[in-house]
């Protein structure tokens, strides 16, 4: 893996997947979290999804999920163009040119994207402070990716709506003190919550996250999912998480999908 591609100054491969799925980002700087990694882990795929991937960063969702695919197509959109860069080559590192386009666009102006309904899956990963709210990164893409510089969330769910076939699925992580927002707002736009899941760091903490599932004109009915908590009592990752990553490594392997 890696042969052919360009390691940028400070840049590091990290790997996923018992090493066998490789992610080009800073040594400093933006980094992907592993809310990232949960909301790949989410979505649910069938044959022949079409999926969007809104505001992908270094293309770390779009690569879990094309991994997983074995039909199916990804448009990564990316607004920054050194992250662009960075997903186009991570995309090439791990061999899925064939599955992956990304474009340097912005999810504010969806038309400008695709053509409407053109997906049967939305995938985005919002940023959730305010512009005012608190001081801002000095990094430029650690910025973006938290304060709402290029797109609030009313955006990127509008940016699904309209991307999104009728029964299309879109799919969220947000910071769980704002789920009734993220709640009450995709059913403005007609996205109905379908299956939530709220994560925790451990047991006995607040949640942190609200991993969504929501489908344009559904019907009323939401399943709330089990807890899931990402660190165990005694340290290191919980037997929910080291499950993920063993999800992670099965379809990350040449045998896998």
């Amino acid at each position: 893996m890696g042969n052919g591609v360009l390691l940028e100054e400070g840049e590091k491969i990290d790997f996923l997947g018992d090493g066998r799925l490789g992610i080009i980002q800073r040594e400093r700087g933006y980094r992907f979290s592993i809310d990232s990694v949960l909301l790949a882990n989410f979505v649910n795929l069938e044959d022949g999804d079409n999926l969007i991937d809104m505001g992908t960063g270094s293309g770390i969702i779009a690569v879990i999920l094309a991994k997983r695919m074995r039909q199916g197509r990804i448009l990564a959109v990316e607004v920054q163009k050194r992250l662009a860069g960075a997903a186009r080559r991570n995309i090439q590192l791990n061999h899925l040119s064939d599955k992956i386009d990304v474009i340097e666009g912005d999810i504010r102006f969806p038309e400008f994207l695709c053509p409407p309904q053109s997906f049967s899956i939305a995938v985005f990963n919002p940023p959730y402070r305010r512009l005012h709210s608190g001081r801002i990164n000095p990094d430029p893409e650690k910025a973006a990716a938290r304060h709402e510089i290029f797109g609030t969330a009313d955006d990127f769910i509008a940016a699904a709506a309209y991307t999104l076939c009728q029964e299309g699925h879109m799919y969220a992580i947000y910071p769980s003190t704002k789920m009734v927002y993220l709640l009450a707002r995709m059913r403005s736009f007609r996205i109905e919550p379908k299956r939530v899941s709220l994560v925790y760091s451990r047991r006995g903490a607040s949640a942190s996250f609200v991993l969504v599932d929501g489908v344009k004109g559904g019907g009323e009915e939401l399943d709330v999912l089990p807890p899931f908590y990402i660190y165990s009592q005694r340290g290191g990752y919980s037997r929910q998480m080291d499950d993920v990553f063993k999800f992670l490594a099965s379809f990350a392997s040449p045998g896998g999908g």
